[in-house]
């Protein structure tokens, strides 16, 4: 199937997972409502970690998936999961969260990632949620910061950075926006917006890079990208142009440097905020958790396509390098 396609709707998948646990009633199966923005492949595939480690807390449960590449069809695929009476929304992405909090009240949402949960108005605060909403969050205080202190050291030539996001609207997107011209301004850079709404506008963007002269490219995290990141690669490689990304996965796919909180090890957490919850808990006394742990990845191969030489002291702190 071509994921860089616009696909309608995936109506349904179910997954059952029969498993071992202590403590448990082994005659109860949890109904897991699983929410994508920009997926259309289920909790499997977009995130094994989370399935994983939900087996080893949960007996028996089952997914009923909701996915779909445009935003406006959120709230009604959202809206499918509560009438179905699921025990649990999981929201794979901010949008999907504020597309399931917009429709219920009362359902216990646990979003998969958010870069900012209180600025984009899921929770009150991060230690008292305050609602039916919580989950872990990807983003830290100094993560813009870091991400161009390490571009940077990787480059020593770049100046002009291009901010490749899907849109600069809103209050998160406002928030990280604000927060790459602080750190910029630090590290002495200049940094620019780009948009990319979708893989259909990825072309026109590199021309605007040509055009404007950027030195490299930060790429903001988001489904629509992740699931076109080989198209992205691909671009960024043709177009002689570095790239940072978030995470991992762009950089197998021919990206040149990821930094950015380890995404496995949230979905372990948010899993293990869903065994909660079905065992009692409610959303608002479950704090936002921050990520403490961070991956640097390094591909050398796109480094040595791109002429160009890594420190040996970066290469030393990667976490992992692709050669």
């Amino acid at each position: 199937m071509d994921r860089r396609a616009f696909i309608a709707l995936i109506s349904s998948s179910i997954l059952t997972v029969p498993r071992i646990a202590h403590g448990q009633d082994s005659g109860k199966t949890y109904r897991i409502g699983w929410l994508a923005y920009g997926w259309i492949e289920g909790a499997e595939r977009t995130s094994p970690e989370f399935v994983q480690e939900l087996k080893r807390h949960l007996q028996n449960f089952v997914f009923e998936f909701r996915g779909h590449r445009d935003a406006a069809r959120m709230p009604s695929l959202a809206r499918e999961l509560v009438q179905l009476g699921v025990d649990v929304i999981v929201a794979n992405g901010t949008v999907a969260a504020q597309a399931a909090s917009s429709v219920t009240q009362s359902m216990p949402i646990v979003f998969l990632i958010s870069g900012d949960p209180v600025g984009s108005g899921l929770v009150k605060s991060l230690a008292r949620p305050a609602g039916n909403v919580t989950g872990p969050s990807a983003m830290s205080s100094d993560f813009a910061t870091k991400r161009l202190e390490l571009f940077k050291q990787a480059i020593s030539s770049l100046n002009r950075v291009g901010v490749l996001s899907t849109s600069f609207d809103g209050a998160a997107s406002l928030a990280s926006w604000n927060g790459i011209e602080a750190a910029a301004s630090q590290a002495g850079l200049q940094v620019q917006r780009i948009t990319a709404r979708g893989p259909a506008d990825f072309e026109s963007a590199f021309a605007t890079v040509s055009k404007e002269r950027i030195d490299g490219l930060l790429i903001i995290n988001d489904p629509r990208f992740v699931a076109a990141r080989n198209r992205l690669a691909e671009l960024a490689l043709r177009n002689r142009v570095p790239t940072m990304f978030e995470e991992w996965r762009f950089i197998e796919a021919g990206g040149l440097i990821a930094y950015g909180p380890s995404y496995p090890e949230i979905f372990r957490s948010a899993a293990r905020y869903v065994d909660r919850i079905l065992k009692g808990a409610k959303p608002a006394d479950l704090p936002v958790e921050q990520p403490t742990k961070f991956e640097l990845v390094i591909n050398l191969k796109t480094a040595k396509a791109l002429n160009l030489t890594i420190p040996p002291s970066l290469l030393l702190r990667a976490d992992q390098v692709i050669e």
